[in-house]
Order: structure tokens, then sequence, then C-alpha cells
């Protein structure tokens, strides 16, 4: 069984189809979303109704709590909460209120066992929505942040930075963003788990798409911080 594990949408709606358009074609059975559907990207109505329409289990991100109720006072640096504001008022403004309340019930955690494998799967952490654990982290701090619950494999978002690494016999990976990557490289990322016979791999795929479109999707909005979101889907980095 082949699975896709996707996160960190951003309402890019036009990286989402091009990742969506690579995973039919490496004929995945089943693609599972970690949050962060929304929030800062010009179309997130069309990128939520794509994720829904996937019929398929879907987790809460930090960025999805955020619009539900707002970025609170110590959640993001003192300087940035204001405009994350505005930008959290804006995304709300797009969405039906079916949709809020949809992100407003999301789960928060994912445990899924194929062919005797279990994996667990989180948006930031088990216990946090918001907590950042970087590729740089020691192993002993991955271990006792991350993997908590007894799995095979643990998958997670919200850094929008990919990376897997092996501990104790045991796999951590993180799937990177599809729409807004933060690690330079000028595509999409996800995720891709591939059980066979008892047997698994795992993959970060890494799929091209047009950001000059988005871009300009954004230049032609009244996004209130679009100048800084496009300098960051321009570079891929903060």
């Amino acid at each position: 069984m082949k699975l896709a594990f996707i996160s960190d949408i951003h309402g890019n709606a036009i990286a989402l189809d091009a990742v969506l358009a690579d995973i039919k074609k490496r004929k995945v059975d089943k693609v599972c979303v970690l949050g962060d559907i929304c929030y800062r990207g010009p179309e997130p109505q069309r990128a939520l109704e794509v994720i829904r329409s996937l019929n398929t289990e879907v987790i809460k991100g930090n960025a999805d709590e955020w619009v539900v109720r707002g970025v609170n006072k110590g959640e993001v640096p003192d300087q940035a909460l204001e405009m994350m504001n505005l930008e959290r008022d804006w995304i709300y403004s797009k969405l039906t209120e079916e949709s809020v309340e949809y992100l407003r019930k999301l789960p928060t955690e994912l445990n899924i066992e194929v062919e005797g494998m279990k994996i667990h799967a989180y948006h930031a952490t088990p216990s946090s929505l918001f907590n950042i654990v970087l590729p740089s982290e020691d192993d002993e701090i991955l271990e006792s942040k991350m993997m908590t619950k007894e799995a095979d494999l643990y998958i997670y978002a919200h850094i929008h930075r990919p990376y897997s690494r092996y501990i104790n016999g045991k796999v951590i990976m993180n799937i990177g963003s599809v729409g807004l990557p933060f690690d330079g490289v000028k595509k999409a990322s996800y995720g891709i788990v591939d059980v066979q016979d008892g047997s698994y791999q795992t993959s970060i795929v890494r799929v091209r798409y047009d950001i000059e479109q988005t871009i300009d999707r954004f230049i032609k909005s009244d996004y209130p911080n679009k100048e800084q979101l496009v300098k960051i889907l321009g570079n891929a980095t903060l």
C-alpha cells in the first residue's frame, strides 16, 4: 500500500493541484493531510475545497486553529502579532461558515496501521500544534518530544523543512510544505510511505509548480501582507 502525506498548503491551491497530480501519477492508494490548509495564501477557500474533496483523514495545524480563533499573544513575535491577525481576518473573510466550522472540528493526530506497521502522525508535536522541532535537534530530543506513542514511523510537518531520520530502528520524517517551503527549494514538498509485504520505504518528493502564478494571484489581491508572502515564495525561505 502506498500512502502520501501532505501538509502546510497555506492557501496555495496551485501548488496543491500540482502535488495531487503528482500523487495520482505515482498511483498512491491513500492521501493523509497534516494541517495548515488555508492561512497565508491567496486561495484559502479553493484550497480547503480541494482538500475536502479527497474524502480522507485530515488533522488540524496551528494555522487552522488561528483561522478559527485568531492569533494569540505569545504564539508569534510581538512585532508580527497585529499583521498576522490582519492576515487571519482576510483569510476568515474568504471562507464560508461551514469551512470555518470544519476547521474547528478537525482532530489533532492520526494513528494508522498498515500491514502491521504503525504510523503516528501529527502537525507539530504530539502534544502541541505550535512547538517547533527542527532537523538539527539531537536524537534524544526528537525521541522524547516526538516519539511518545508506540509506532514504527512518526510523521510531522509545521517547520516547512523536510527531512528523514532513523532513531533506534524507527523513522521520524518531516514532509515539508506543499505551499510555502522554507528550505530554499522552490518546489512543493510531500512524503510517501510505501508498505509492501511487511517492508516499507519512505521518501520525500519535490514537485515543480507555477510559483509565478501564485505570486500573481497575491499581487492582484488585497491580501494585507502580500509583499512579504511574495518574497517568501520567491526565495523559498523566511
